[in-house]
């Protein structure tokens, strides 16, 4: 089946661009948040649902519309013309589904993480990149209008050079049954730092510490910690047992430190100028540690934010990547990259929390290009 990607300037009569034509894999508990999305964006024409549980691909579709429900993917891809799939199914099927739609030569979007496994990652990477398709990671705290804004101060220098991130992501959260909590809550935090930080993460080694108390067989309890550039470090706490939630990064810079609050909606960032000092900037390591430090007492403000929704900033850069021929910000690499991160994570836990090397997949990816 020819692939229906439509140039960016290729315009309607009535001077509209004509929708690009989507299908959701999975009604369960994402499917329905990309359905609803798609459905109210003026980019794409949802098409069908597709999903083993039929009647709940039917209750999906009779809360965004009169659309049909098909229980076979194979009859999706082979019945319908489609541009992409939005696949919202679990991480351990996520190989299998989107192999399936690249092979039929749809564009992809996935949700988080891009695969359960790294090489299953590295092998949809590839696919996608032999045939010119878009495989779009579905990290969709890129897309906050915080999120957004923090990477931009990051890019403008207004924080300086990052000294230190500490993350934490805790809550009375559900116990998953096929994966762990640094699986299932470092990835927002992975992507992030992934999308914010200059140059995307990169990370060399890892340390990660878990712990089980319920005895569940998969830690509930997680502690991960890399190095930065210039010894800097960043660390984020995941946890599903805490009565209390959290969501806060601050990121501390050499100029000034972020602080980002997820739950205060009055002010979700808070910028300090207040730090540490050095005298004079140091020529060597020596010099460093004989300059004096001061404090900086300044002042704390906090930025503008336009509140709108992230999945509709994620369907919308789907359609500008597949009509401009571009590669999305949050691409399949950027889904590699935390999926590096995490068998990192993994092995580490197997050897009691000792520092653990990061598969390095720029140059395979290099070899793509």
């Amino acid at each position: 089946m020819s692939i229906r990607t439509i140039p960016s300037g290729q315009l309607h009569s009535n001077g509209l661009r004509p929708k690009l034509r989507i299908a959701v894999v999975g009604a369960g508990y994402w499917g329905p948040n990309l359905a609803r999305n798609l459905k109210a964006s003026p980019d794409w024409e949802l098409v069908a649902i597709c999903d083993l549980d039929v009647e709940r691909g039917l209750k999906l579709a009779e809360t965004v519309g009169p659309v049909p429900v098909i229980e076979s993917l194979d009859e999706l891809l082979d019945d319908y013309n489609l541009d992409a799939v939005a696949i919202a199914t679990p991480a351990h099927t996520h190989h299998g589904v989107v192999m399936t739609a690249l092979r039929a030569g749809k564009h992809v979007l996935v949700e988080k993480p891009l695969a359960d496994s790294r090489a299953k990652g590295l092998e949809m990477v590839e696919e996608a990149r032999s045939k010119g398709l878009v495989l779009m990671a579905d990290h969709t705290y890129c897309f906050t209008p915080a999120v957004l804004k923090i990477q931009e101060l990051v890019a403008s220098g207004a924080l300086g050079e990052i000294l230190y991130v500490d993350s934490v992501r805790i809550n009375l959260g559900l116990v998953q049954p096929d994966v762990n909590v640094f699986w299932d809550l470092a990835p927002h935090d992975l992507s992030i730092l992934d999308f914010v930080l200059p140059g995307g993460l990169h990370p060399t080694e890892i340390s990660a510490h878990g712990a089980d108390p319920l005895g569940t067989g998969r830690d509930c309890i997680g502690h991960l910690t890399f190095g930065l550039p210039n010894d800097a470090m960043v660390h984020i706490h995941v946890n599903w047992l805490s009565p209390t939630k959290i969501r806060q990064m601050i990121i501390g810079g050499s100029k000034r430190t972020l602080v980002w609050d997820d739950l205060n909606p009055q002010q979700r960032l808070s910028v300090y100028d207040r730090g540490v000092s050095l005298d004079h900037q140091p020529r060597s390591a020596a010099d460093k540690r004989a300059t004096a430090i001061s404090y900086r007492l300044g002042d704390t403000w906090s930025p503008a934010l336009q509140e709108r929704e992230p999945l509709g900033q994620v369907v919308a850069e789907l359609a500008t990547s597949i009509r401009s021929h571009t590669a999305p910000r949050t691409s399949g690499e950027s889904g590699l990259r935390v999926l590096s991160v995490l068998e990192a994570v993994s092995q580490s836990l197997e050897t009691g929390g000792q520092s653990t090397l990061v598969a390095g997949n720029e140059a395979e990816l290099q070899v793509l290009l």
